[in-house]
């Protein structure tokens, strides 16, 4: 344990409280569980002083603290617990409890469902399988394919061995060159129900009646809320800033937000670069900057941010999963900044998504144009073609 008190304010109501930074880390800890809801003790200061006991259980308690926490608060859980990380504790696996099930429901059912999920491609697409044995024998597995855009695109349930499901898993990663990893059926049945929630009302008809193959497999009422578990599994990353790195992954090299979101900065950016008043390469670069601050901040809000903060989750999940866990935190961290609704402008890595996006589409639109003649001129084209006819006079 750390013997030196750190310089945070409000360490002295700590003191004063009889909270003792030198004592055993089992009794400093058990204060600091006693002072939780004393007046003027904040979780503020007692999730700070977790983090300077190189204890597992101090690490245990700060994930308790997280899962009720927000804003200012989660921010200083995950400090502390990446403190206790560079010590080499890590935070407690995530608790069994994901969703708001009735506990003797969950109990019979997560002994016995399992699940895989694929990765998701470049436009947001991956399957679920959600598999449970049968009394009779073999097995019944739910096949899932999932639109970001679409919502559910099909499901159907179907009996097989074993072997059969075995086989049926090599042939699909050797044919679509993806892997399938083991999931957490709580994790894919809310990805499932999120998705049928999602498909609009006109498209749910050719998908089948996914209730009640569901209730098939699982009988707890379909869920509406998700603690996504990549926050439990990697606490310590995600508490620190998500790296550019993570977009020269191909999870974030293929990702696409939809053309139409983006088209509308990316002409403001041609407009400014083609504006007919004379700006300085600065004053060019000023407005450009403009332009993409206000896209990063809304798309990365409201619904369309709540949509990319899942797929970042989920990127994460599945990356854990493949072994890839640096990647996996960097991902984690980018969800839990969305997650908190800080000002993504003065994130670098957002910076840099959304200029990837942008200059995506830009590139798009330029070949595009490169490939088809020119029927109309910009008004800086039409300026520059006037002056050329006059010279040539």
């Amino acid at each position: 344990m750390s013997k030196s008190p750190d310089t945070n304010p409000d360490d002295t109501k700590l003191h004063e409280a009889g909270f003792d930074p030198a004592a055993a880390p089992s009794d400093a800890i058990a204060k600091l569980r006693e002072l939780r809801g004393n007046p003027g003790v904040t979780d503020l200061a007692i999730a700070h002083a977790l983090g300077m006991i190189a204890d597992p259980a101090a690490a245990a308690m700060l994930t308790e603290m997280e899962a009720g926490a927000s804003g200012a608060m989660r921010r200083e859980v995950r400090r502390a617990l990446y403190k206790l990380k560079q010590h080499g504790i890590d935070a407690p696996p995530p608790l069994a409890a994901i969703t708001a099930h009735d506990s003797a429901t969950e109990k019979t059912e997560k002994t016995d469902v399992t699940a895989m999920l694929s990765p998701i491609d470049g436009e947001g697409a991956r399957i679920v399988w959600i598999v449970k044995p049968r009394v009779q024998g073999g097995l019944l597995r739910m096949w899932a394919l999932i639109s970001e855009s679409e919502g559910l695109v099909g499901a159907q349930n179907t009996r097989l061995s074993r072997r059969e499901l075995n086989s049926e898993r090599e042939e699909l990663e050797q044919r679509a060159q993806v892997k399938l990893v083991d999931a957490d059926w709580r994790v894919a049945d809310f990805i499932a129900c999120e998705a049928w929630r999602n498909t609009p009302e006109s498209r749910r008809g050719q998908v089948g009646n996914f209730l009640a193959l569901r209730s098939e497999l699982i009988t707890s009422p379909p869920p509406t809320e998700l603690v996504h578990p990549v926050y439990a599994e990697l606490a310590a990353e995600a508490a620190g800033e998500p790296s550019v790195e993570l977009l020269k992954e191909p999870e974030l090299l293929e990702w696409r937000l939809p053309d139409d979101l983006l088209k509308r900065y990316v002409d403001e950016i041609n407009e400014a670069g083609e504006s007919v008043i004379v700006l300085s390469p600065m004053r060019k670069q000023e407005r450009v900057d403009a332009v993409i601050d206000r896209a990063t901040t809304e798309l990365l809000h409201g619904e369309n941010g709540r949509r990319i903060q899942r797929r970042f989750e989920d990127i994460a999940y599945y990356l854990a999963r493949v072994g890839r866990r640096e990647q996996a935190g960097w991902a984690a961290a980018a969800a839990s900044r969305l997650r908190e609704g800080i000002d993504v402008t003065k994130v670098l890595f957002f910076q840099a998504f959304i200029r990837t996006q942008l200059g995506t589409v830009a590139a798009k639109e330029q070949q595009k144009a490169e490939e088809e003649p020119r029927m109309i001129m910009t008004p800086a084209e039409a300026m520059r073609a006037r002056e050329a006819r006059t010279r040539r006079r």
